[in-house]
Protein backbone atom coordinates (compact mmCIF):
# COMPACT_ATOMS: atom_id res chain seq x y z
CA UNK A 1 0.00 0.00 0.00
CA UNK A 2 1.34 3.66 -0.77
CA UNK A 3 0.48 6.64 1.10
CA UNK A 4 1.22 10.17 -0.12
CA UNK A 5 3.34 12.29 2.69
CA UNK A 6 2.40 15.42 3.32
CA UNK A 7 5.12 17.71 3.67
CA UNK A 8 5.54 20.45 6.13
CA UNK A 9 5.19 23.44 3.41
CA UNK A 10 1.98 21.48 2.67
CA UNK A 11 0.54 21.34 5.80
CA UNK A 12 1.19 24.62 6.21
CA UNK A 13 -1.29 25.45 3.28
CA UNK A 14 -4.45 23.70 5.41
CA UNK A 15 -3.33 26.24 8.62
CA UNK A 16 -5.52 28.49 9.38
CA UNK A 17 -3.71 32.27 8.70
CA UNK A 18 -4.16 33.46 12.48
CA UNK A 19 -2.13 29.89 13.21
CA UNK A 20 0.08 30.40 10.79
CA UNK A 21 0.87 33.94 12.05
CA UNK A 22 1.44 32.87 15.73
CA UNK A 23 2.89 29.61 15.15
CA UNK A 24 4.38 29.22 11.68
CA UNK A 25 4.76 26.07 9.57
CA UNK A 26 8.77 25.80 9.71
CA UNK A 27 10.94 22.27 10.64
CA UNK A 28 12.93 23.93 13.23
CA UNK A 29 12.18 24.72 16.55
CA UNK A 30 11.35 28.64 17.45
CA UNK A 31 13.43 28.03 21.22
CA UNK A 32 16.40 29.75 22.24
CA UNK A 33 19.70 27.94 21.71
CA UNK A 34 20.90 25.27 23.74
CA UNK A 35 24.60 23.80 24.31
CA UNK A 36 25.06 20.19 23.64
CA UNK A 37 25.63 17.46 27.11
CA UNK A 38 28.30 16.69 27.44
CA UNK A 39 29.81 13.54 26.08
CA UNK A 40 29.22 10.64 28.91
CA UNK A 41 29.91 7.58 26.26
CA UNK A 42 32.48 6.58 24.27
CA UNK A 43 32.17 3.88 21.21
CA UNK A 44 35.52 2.30 21.89
CA UNK A 45 36.10 2.00 18.12
CA UNK A 46 39.01 2.75 17.24
CA UNK A 47 39.25 0.70 13.33
CA UNK A 48 36.49 1.71 10.95
CA UNK A 49 34.87 -1.03 8.96
CA UNK A 50 34.40 0.10 5.40
CA UNK A 51 32.08 0.60 3.64
CA UNK A 52 30.66 0.80 7.14
CA UNK A 53 27.30 3.44 7.05
CA UNK A 54 24.44 1.65 7.10
CA UNK A 55 25.99 -1.10 4.85
CA UNK A 56 28.95 -3.21 4.64
CA UNK A 57 30.84 -5.42 1.78
CA UNK A 58 29.31 -8.21 3.30
CA UNK A 59 25.61 -6.86 3.40
CA UNK A 60 25.98 -5.47 0.09
CA UNK A 61 26.89 -9.14 -1.54
CA UNK A 62 24.34 -10.91 0.12
CA UNK A 63 22.08 -8.77 -1.21
CA UNK A 64 23.39 -9.06 -4.52
CA UNK A 65 23.41 -12.36 -4.74
CA UNK A 66 20.24 -12.80 -4.08
CA UNK A 67 18.76 -10.92 -6.50
CA UNK A 68 20.97 -12.09 -9.09
CA UNK A 69 19.91 -15.42 -8.28
CA UNK A 70 16.44 -14.36 -8.87
CA UNK A 71 14.57 -13.92 -5.35
CA UNK A 72 11.65 -11.92 -6.38
CA UNK A 73 11.79 -10.66 -2.76
CA UNK A 74 14.95 -9.08 -3.20
CA UNK A 75 14.30 -7.72 -6.40
CA UNK A 76 11.13 -6.06 -5.68
CA UNK A 77 13.10 -3.88 -3.42
CA UNK A 78 15.94 -3.11 -5.77
CA UNK A 79 13.24 -2.58 -8.60
CA UNK A 80 12.64 0.46 -6.42
CA UNK A 81 16.26 1.68 -7.07
CA UNK A 82 16.14 1.14 -11.07
CA UNK A 83 12.63 3.58 -10.52
CA UNK A 84 14.26 6.19 -8.99
CA UNK A 85 17.13 6.26 -11.55
CA UNK A 86 14.44 6.10 -14.62
CA UNK A 87 12.90 8.92 -12.95
CA UNK A 88 15.79 11.30 -12.17
CA UNK A 89 17.97 12.52 -14.65
CA UNK A 90 22.09 12.07 -13.47
CA UNK A 91 22.95 16.10 -13.02
CA UNK A 92 24.90 18.14 -15.71
CA UNK A 93 25.60 21.33 -13.28
CA UNK A 94 25.44 21.51 -9.54
CA UNK A 95 25.09 23.92 -7.61
CA UNK A 96 28.11 26.65 -5.87
CA UNK A 97 25.02 27.89 -3.23
CA UNK A 98 22.39 25.73 -1.96
CA UNK A 99 19.08 28.07 -0.80
CA UNK A 100 17.92 26.41 2.45
CA UNK A 101 13.95 27.02 2.93
CA UNK A 102 12.62 26.06 6.64
CA UNK A 103 8.81 25.28 4.92
CA UNK A 104 8.98 23.63 1.21
CA UNK A 105 12.12 24.00 -1.12
CA UNK A 106 13.90 25.63 -3.50
CA UNK A 107 15.23 24.57 -6.81
CA UNK A 108 18.84 24.31 -5.36
CA UNK A 109 17.77 22.17 -1.70
CA UNK A 110 15.82 20.01 -3.81
CA UNK A 111 18.88 19.20 -6.26
CA UNK A 112 21.40 18.74 -3.53
CA UNK A 113 18.80 16.24 -1.74
CA UNK A 114 17.75 14.32 -4.90
CA UNK A 115 21.35 13.84 -6.15
CA UNK A 116 22.73 12.54 -3.00
CA UNK A 117 19.90 10.10 -3.44
CA UNK A 118 20.75 9.40 -6.99
CA UNK A 119 24.27 8.62 -6.36
CA UNK A 120 23.53 6.29 -3.51
CA UNK A 121 21.53 4.64 -5.78
CA UNK A 122 24.03 4.36 -8.78
CA UNK A 123 26.27 2.72 -5.99
CA UNK A 124 23.41 0.07 -5.29
CA UNK A 125 22.91 -0.49 -8.88
CA UNK A 126 27.05 -0.94 -9.16
CA UNK A 127 26.80 -3.52 -6.27
CA UNK A 128 23.69 -5.22 -8.08
CA UNK A 129 25.19 -5.54 -11.33
CA UNK A 130 29.08 -5.07 -11.02
CA UNK A 131 27.91 -2.75 -14.88
CA UNK A 132 31.27 0.14 -14.16
CA UNK A 133 28.41 2.49 -16.02
CA UNK A 134 26.63 2.72 -12.64
CA UNK A 135 29.73 3.32 -10.63
CA UNK A 136 30.88 6.24 -13.31
CA UNK A 137 27.28 7.89 -12.55
CA UNK A 138 28.00 7.62 -8.41
CA UNK A 139 31.42 9.15 -8.92
CA UNK A 140 30.03 11.89 -11.44
CA UNK A 141 27.75 13.35 -8.79
CA UNK A 142 30.11 12.94 -5.95
CA UNK A 143 32.96 14.85 -7.91
CA UNK A 144 30.41 17.39 -9.15
CA UNK A 145 29.95 18.43 -5.59
CA UNK A 146 33.10 17.86 -4.59
CA UNK A 147 34.38 20.51 -7.12
CA UNK A 148 31.54 23.04 -7.78
CA UNK A 149 29.64 22.89 -3.86
CA UNK A 150 30.67 26.23 -1.83
CA UNK A 151 28.03 26.97 0.78
CA UNK A 152 24.67 27.01 2.28
CA UNK A 153 22.66 29.97 2.28
CA UNK A 154 19.43 30.58 3.73
CA UNK A 155 16.35 31.63 1.67
CA UNK A 156 16.09 35.15 2.32
CA UNK A 157 12.50 35.62 0.82
CA UNK A 158 10.95 33.26 3.01
CA UNK A 159 12.42 34.77 6.34
CA UNK A 160 14.53 31.20 6.88
CA UNK A 161 17.30 31.21 9.54
CA UNK A 162 20.91 30.38 8.96
CA UNK A 163 20.89 27.64 11.27
CA UNK A 164 18.06 25.60 8.65
CA UNK A 165 21.39 25.51 6.90
CA UNK A 166 22.71 22.99 9.67
CA UNK A 167 19.97 21.07 9.15
CA UNK A 168 20.23 20.71 5.91
CA UNK A 169 24.06 19.95 6.02
CA UNK A 170 22.89 17.14 8.23
CA UNK A 171 20.14 15.41 6.32
CA UNK A 172 22.67 15.22 3.10
CA UNK A 173 25.89 14.00 4.75
CA UNK A 174 25.49 10.97 5.78
CA UNK A 175 23.62 10.10 2.16
CA UNK A 176 26.65 11.66 0.33
CA UNK A 177 28.97 9.53 2.57
CA UNK A 178 26.75 5.98 2.17
CA UNK A 179 27.14 6.53 -1.56
CA UNK A 180 30.65 7.28 -1.14
CA UNK A 181 31.86 4.38 0.97
CA UNK A 182 30.55 1.94 -1.40
CA UNK A 183 32.17 3.65 -4.37
CA UNK A 184 35.47 3.62 -2.56
CA UNK A 185 35.68 0.45 -0.82
CA UNK A 186 32.87 -2.25 -2.31
CA UNK A 187 34.42 -4.61 -4.68
CA UNK A 188 31.96 -5.45 -7.55
CA UNK A 189 32.90 -9.35 -9.06
CA UNK A 190 36.33 -8.49 -7.04
CA UNK A 191 37.07 -4.96 -8.62
CA UNK A 192 36.52 -1.79 -7.04
CA UNK A 193 35.29 1.84 -8.68
CA UNK A 194 37.96 2.88 -9.19
CA UNK A 195 38.06 6.36 -7.89
CA UNK A 196 41.18 8.22 -8.08
CA UNK A 197 42.81 9.31 -4.60
CA UNK A 198 42.95 12.85 -6.28
CA UNK A 199 39.03 13.04 -6.13
CA UNK A 200 38.47 11.76 -2.93
CA UNK A 201 40.44 14.07 -1.85
CA UNK A 202 38.66 16.72 -3.24
CA UNK A 203 35.06 15.08 -1.75
CA UNK A 204 37.04 15.24 1.47
CA UNK A 205 37.12 18.82 1.33
CA UNK A 206 33.43 18.38 0.44
CA UNK A 207 32.76 16.62 3.23
CA UNK A 208 34.99 18.78 5.56
CA UNK A 209 32.99 22.54 4.31
CA UNK A 210 29.61 20.13 5.60
CA UNK A 211 30.57 18.86 8.84
CA UNK A 212 32.49 22.48 10.02
CA UNK A 213 30.50 24.73 8.90
CA UNK A 214 27.47 23.60 9.48
CA UNK A 215 26.81 19.67 10.35
CA UNK A 216 28.63 20.87 13.76
CA UNK A 217 26.62 23.62 14.54
CA UNK A 218 22.95 22.01 15.04
CA UNK A 219 23.24 21.24 18.41
CA UNK A 220 23.31 24.72 19.45
CA UNK A 221 21.00 25.93 17.15
CA UNK A 222 17.67 25.15 18.80
CA UNK A 223 16.28 24.10 22.24
CA UNK A 224 14.17 21.51 21.64
CA UNK A 225 15.99 18.06 21.75
CA UNK A 226 14.22 16.58 18.45
CA UNK A 227 15.23 15.44 14.71
CA UNK A 228 17.80 17.98 14.67
CA UNK A 229 19.90 16.21 16.79
CA UNK A 230 19.32 12.96 15.77
CA UNK A 231 20.31 13.99 12.22
CA UNK A 232 23.42 15.55 13.60
CA UNK A 233 23.97 12.30 15.69
CA UNK A 234 23.61 9.89 12.63
CA UNK A 235 25.64 12.47 10.19
CA UNK A 236 28.28 13.07 12.32
CA UNK A 237 28.86 8.79 13.20
CA UNK A 238 28.74 8.85 9.25
CA UNK A 239 31.54 11.36 8.61
CA UNK A 240 33.32 9.91 11.56
CA UNK A 241 33.29 6.62 9.56
CA UNK A 242 34.67 8.37 6.23
CA UNK A 243 37.11 10.16 8.33
CA UNK A 244 38.40 7.26 10.27
CA UNK A 245 38.02 9.34 13.14
CA UNK A 246 37.03 8.48 16.54
CA UNK A 247 36.71 11.85 17.65
CA UNK A 248 34.49 12.42 15.03
CA UNK A 249 32.05 9.86 15.65
CA UNK A 250 32.05 9.32 19.00
CA UNK A 251 30.72 13.11 19.18
CA UNK A 252 27.41 11.59 17.35
CA UNK A 253 27.83 8.28 19.31
CA UNK A 254 28.18 10.16 22.83
CA UNK A 255 25.43 12.87 22.14
CA UNK A 256 23.04 10.33 20.86
CA UNK A 257 23.47 7.97 24.13
CA UNK A 258 23.30 10.83 26.17
CA UNK A 259 19.88 11.91 24.81
CA UNK A 260 18.48 9.25 23.64
CA UNK A 261 15.72 9.45 26.74
CA UNK A 262 15.11 12.99 24.81
CA UNK A 263 14.48 11.71 21.53
CA UNK A 264 12.20 9.22 23.16
CA UNK A 265 10.46 8.79 26.19
CA UNK A 266 10.34 6.19 28.54
CA UNK A 267 6.79 5.47 27.35
CA UNK A 268 7.79 5.26 23.90
CA UNK A 269 6.86 8.36 22.53
CA UNK A 270 9.22 10.01 20.29
CA UNK A 271 9.49 13.87 21.00
CA UNK A 272 7.51 16.09 18.35
CA UNK A 273 4.74 12.93 18.20
CA UNK A 274 2.20 15.25 18.96
CA UNK A 275 3.41 18.02 16.28
CA UNK A 276 2.65 15.94 12.94
CA UNK A 277 3.08 11.93 11.87
CA UNK A 278 6.56 12.45 10.02
CA UNK A 279 8.95 14.63 12.10
CA UNK A 280 8.84 12.17 14.64
CA UNK A 281 9.96 9.33 11.80
CA UNK A 282 12.16 11.82 10.87
CA UNK A 283 14.17 11.30 14.71
CA UNK A 284 13.75 7.62 14.05
CA UNK A 285 15.09 7.05 10.58
CA UNK A 286 18.28 9.06 12.07
CA UNK A 287 18.30 7.27 15.11
CA UNK A 288 17.93 3.62 13.60
CA UNK A 289 20.59 4.36 10.99
CA UNK A 290 22.83 5.78 13.29
CA UNK A 291 22.46 2.47 15.60
CA UNK A 292 23.12 0.58 12.24
CA UNK A 293 26.22 1.95 11.15
CA UNK A 294 27.66 1.25 14.80
CA UNK A 295 26.23 -2.37 14.38
CA UNK A 296 28.26 -2.49 11.58
CA UNK A 297 31.32 -1.33 13.52
CA UNK A 298 30.61 -4.08 15.58
CA UNK A 299 28.66 -2.17 18.35
CA UNK A 300 24.98 -3.01 18.95
CA UNK A 301 24.76 -0.74 22.22
CA UNK A 302 22.69 2.32 20.24
CA UNK A 303 20.02 -0.57 19.62
CA UNK A 304 19.77 -0.89 23.06
CA UNK A 305 20.23 2.36 24.44
CA UNK A 306 17.12 3.37 27.16
CA UNK A 307 15.80 -0.26 27.03
CA UNK A 308 15.46 -0.55 23.18
CA UNK A 309 14.33 3.22 22.85
CA UNK A 310 14.48 2.68 19.12
CA UNK A 311 12.00 -0.23 19.39
CA UNK A 312 9.85 1.03 21.35
CA UNK A 313 9.85 4.30 19.05
CA UNK A 314 8.59 2.83 16.26
CA UNK A 315 6.29 0.66 18.24
CA UNK A 316 4.58 3.53 19.49
CA UNK A 317 3.88 4.81 15.86
CA UNK A 318 2.43 1.28 14.76
CA UNK A 319 0.17 2.20 17.34
CA UNK A 320 -0.41 5.67 16.57
CA UNK A 321 -1.27 4.45 13.08
CA UNK A 322 -3.96 2.34 14.67
CA UNK A 323 -5.12 5.01 16.51
CA UNK A 324 -4.52 3.92 20.18
CA UNK A 325 -1.22 6.27 21.01
CA UNK A 326 -1.81 8.81 23.71
CA UNK A 327 0.28 11.23 21.79
CA UNK A 328 -0.84 11.69 18.34
CA UNK A 329 -3.67 9.62 15.98
CA UNK A 330 -1.66 9.28 12.40
CA UNK A 331 -4.50 7.56 11.03
CA UNK A 332 -5.09 10.51 8.62
CA UNK A 333 -4.42 9.16 4.82
CA UNK A 334 -2.42 12.53 4.12
CA UNK A 335 -0.09 12.01 6.69
CA UNK A 336 0.52 8.38 7.74
CA UNK A 337 3.65 7.21 5.29
CA UNK A 338 5.86 4.89 6.96
CA UNK A 339 9.61 5.98 6.28
CA UNK A 340 11.85 3.13 5.18
CA UNK A 341 14.18 2.68 8.09
CA UNK A 342 11.56 0.44 9.68
CA UNK A 343 13.24 -2.36 7.53
CA UNK A 344 16.61 -1.66 9.23
CA UNK A 345 14.70 -1.78 12.77
CA UNK A 346 12.77 -4.11 12.07
CA UNK A 347 15.79 -6.94 10.72
CA UNK A 348 17.11 -6.26 14.10
CA UNK A 349 14.79 -6.50 16.44
CA UNK A 350 12.49 -8.52 14.83
CA UNK A 351 9.45 -7.50 17.16
CA UNK A 352 5.59 -8.60 15.82
CA UNK A 353 4.76 -4.80 16.59
CA UNK A 354 7.67 -3.95 13.94
CA UNK A 355 6.72 -7.15 11.71
CA UNK A 356 2.90 -5.28 11.74
CA UNK A 357 4.56 -1.56 11.10
CA UNK A 358 6.59 -2.37 8.09
CA UNK A 359 4.31 -4.94 6.15
CA UNK A 360 1.52 -2.30 6.19
CA UNK A 361 4.10 -0.83 3.10
CA UNK A 362 6.51 -3.22 1.50
CA UNK A 363 8.72 -2.98 -0.37
CA UNK A 364 10.16 0.12 0.94
CA UNK A 365 11.55 2.84 -1.79
CA UNK A 366 12.17 5.97 -0.53
CA UNK A 367 10.67 9.27 2.03
CA UNK A 368 9.58 10.94 -1.48
CA UNK A 369 9.11 13.85 -2.57
CA UNK A 370 11.40 14.50 0.78
CA UNK A 371 14.57 12.59 0.05
CA UNK A 372 15.42 13.22 3.57
CA UNK A 373 16.97 10.04 4.43
CA UNK A 374 18.77 7.42 2.14
CA UNK A 375 15.97 4.07 1.57
CA UNK A 376 15.76 1.24 -0.57
CA UNK A 377 15.88 -0.81 2.38
CA UNK A 378 14.25 -3.62 1.20
CA UNK A 379 16.74 -4.13 -0.94
CA UNK A 380 19.63 -3.35 1.45
CA UNK A 381 18.07 -4.88 4.65
CA UNK A 382 15.27 -6.90 4.19
CA UNK A 383 16.35 -10.28 6.18
CA UNK A 384 19.72 -9.82 5.73
CA UNK A 385 19.82 -11.02 9.75
CA UNK A 386 22.93 -10.14 11.87
CA UNK A 387 25.20 -9.90 8.32
CA UNK A 388 27.76 -7.40 8.85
Amino acid sequence: MTRKLLLPGTLCLGLATALLAAVGCQREAALAPAAPAPATANSTITTFVHPGVVNSQASLALVAGQVNGGDATRKAGYDKVVEFMNNNSLPTSFPTVVYAKASGGTPTENQIRRDCILAYACALRWVKTGDATYAGQAKQILNGYASNFQRYEPDAASGTLQRQTYLEAAWVAPTFVAAAEIIRYYKANGQGAGWSATDVSKFDGFLNNLKNNYVNNVPGAIGDINNWQASYCYAKMALGVWFNSTAVYDSGYDYMQAHMSDFIRADGNVSECGRDCHHLQYTLCALTYAAETARIQGNTAPYGFNSQAIKNGWSKYEESLEGSTQCKSCQSAGDNAIFPAIETAYNYYGTSKLQTLRDREDPYGLITPDNTFLGFTSFTHRSIGSTR
